[in-house]
C-alpha cells in the first residue's frame, strides 16, 4: 500500500513525490521581541509545529491578596511582620494564587527576608529548594523574575519568595550565605538569564561554554542553534529548518 505522498514509478515501485504546499530552505525568521505565548521559531501563522498551535492566551493579571489569606498564611505574614522591621518597606505584594503564598519582595532586601524567615523561631523555613528565573517579557517592566521556594521542615510549610529585576539592570544579592542550596540554583538562573547574584562565591557559567554569548531562556533570545549530527543525518538548528506552509 502507497501513502498518499507516494505515487508508483514506471516500474509499479513507490518513489516518494514533494507534499503539496510544503517549501524547503525557507528558514523561519527570529523571534524579535513579542508577547509569550503565540507561536515559536517565528511563526505567525497556520502550521505551528511548536505545540502552540497559534493559540494566543490571554494574560490574567494577578493582584495581591487580601486578609484573611487562608490556611498558615496569615500566621507566616504576620510572625514574618513581627520579626523583620523593614515588613513594610521589603514586601511589595502578597498573592495567594492556586493554593500557594507568594512574597514578592524587593530585590535589594531578598537576603534580609531569607536570613529572617530561616533564623525566627515561628517561620523556621529551613531549606531553599529551588531558585529559578521567569522571563515575564512584554507583560513586566521589570521582566526578569527570581523565584524562591522555601520550606519549613519544622512546621511543614511551604511559601515562595519573588523578586523581579529588569533586564537593563539584572542585579540583585545572592542568598547564598543564607541558604548554600542556592549556590547552583543561582549560577544556573544567570547562565540562562542573565541575572546577576551580587555577593555569589563564584558566579560563572554551568551549562553553557564559558565564551556563550546571551542567555537561552530569555524569550528574546533568537532561536539559532548549532547543527547536530545524530546517526550520520545532520539535524539544522531551528532557524534554517524548512518552514511548513
Amino acid at each position: 500500500m502507497t501513502s498518499p505522498h507516494d505515487k508508483p514509478n514506471d516500474g509499479g515501485v513507490p518513489v516518494p513525490v514533494t507534499p503539496a504546499g510544503a517549501t524547503s530552505g525557507a528558514p523561519a525568521e527570529h523571534p524579535p521581541s513579542s508577547p509569550a505565548g503565540r507561536g515559536m521559531f517565528g511563526n505567525q501563522g497556520s502550521g505551528d509545529v511548536s505545540g502552540f498551535g497559534g493559540l494566543v492566551r490571554p494574560r490574567r493579571p494577578i493582584a495581591g491578596a487580601s486578609r484573611p489569606f487562608g490556611s498558615y498564611f496569615d500566621e507566616v505574614h504576620d510572625a514574618l511582620e513581627e520579626a523583620y522591621p523593614g515588613f513594610a518597606d521589603a514586601i511589595e505584594k502578597v498573592v495567594v494564587d492556586r493554593g500557594e503564598l507568594t512574597l514578592h519582595v524587593r530585590p535589594e532586601r531578598i537576603a534580609e527576608v531569607c536570613q529572617v524567615m530561616r533564623d525566627d523561631l515561628a517561620l523556621r523555613f529551613e531549606l531553599c529548594s529551588s531558585v529559578s528565573g521567569v522571563d515575564y517579557l512584554g507583560a513586566d517592566e521589570r521582566r526578569l523574575h527570581v523565584v524562591y521556594q522555601l520550606t519549613s521542615m519544622t512546621y511543614r510549610r511551604r511559601v515562595r519568595l519573588e523578586a523581579a529585576v529588569p533586564a537593563e539592570d539584572p542585579h540583585l544579592p545572592s542568598v547564598t550565605a543564607v541558604y548554600p542550596t542556592a549556590d547552583w540554583q543561582e549560577r544556573e538562573a544567570y547562565d540562562m538569564f542573565g541575572i546577576v547574584f551580587d555577593g555569589h562565591p563564584n558566579l560563572t557559567r554551568i551549562l553553557m561554554p564559558d565564551d556563550w554569548e546571551g542567555h537561552p531562556q530569555r524569550k528574546d533570545y533568537p532561536l539559532g542553534g548549532v547543527p547536530v549530527e545524530y546517526k550520520g543525518a545532520e539535524i539544522p538548528p531551528p532557524d534554517k529548518r524548512r518552514s511548513y506552509q
